[in-house]
């Protein structure tokens, strides 16, 4: 499937238009829901190939790390394709069982690309990013599905965080 018919695909089944709130707290007349795309198996086969080629060299990164709950699917979708383990990064650390915020084996110092399904002004992702550096992990680059150019580029850099790609914008979606 060609980008362009990727991105029409995902408009049609999960670009929806009224009055909502973006994670960030922020009205907005349009909303991407994730959901309706991530679990819709003719889209995510073309999607994981049109991501797995964004990503670096495999020989630049160990891993890839993927913020729950919208980028688990992804990510998992990834680490099968480009034959690299993936690891999940919780919102915070659970109070029970291994109380871990990272699950999945790694070893301080490895490199991590890290995937996110919808970019706003990049607060969950950076959230994700910082417990992996907590971690001694390197994060060597943000991927994400869509960006909705509310600033996560800008935000992540200032952050420490430069190298930020992604798939579509949403001037693609609305231009479709």
């Amino acid at each position: 499937m060609l980008l362009i018919d990727l991105i029409r695909e995902i408009k049609r089944v999960a670009y929806l238009e009224g009055h909502f709130v973006t994670r960030s707290g922020k009205p907005t007349t349009y909303y991407i829901d994730k959901y309706l795309f991530q679990t819709n198996p003719v889209i995510l086969d073309p999607l994981a190939d049109a991501l797995a080629a964004l990503f670096p060299s495999t020989d630049t990164y160990d891993r890839i790390g993927a913020p729950e709950l919208g980028a688990v699917p992804i990510g998992a979708l990834l680490s099968v394709k480009l034959n690299k383990p993936f690891l999940i990064v919780k919102k915070q650390a659970k109070e029970y069982g291994t109380s871990r915020q990272i699950e999945g084996p790694f070893f301080p110092g490895e490199r991590i690309v890290v995937v996110e399904d919808i970019l706003t002004t990049g607060g969950a992702v950076l959230n994700a990013c910082h417990a992996l550096v907590a971690e001694s992990l390197k994060v060597v680059e943000i991927i994400g599905i869509i960006n909705r150019e509310e600033g996560a580029f800008e935000n992540l850099a200032v952050a420490g965080f430069p190298h930020v790609k992604a798939l579509m914008t949403r001037t693609d979606l609305q231009s479709c």
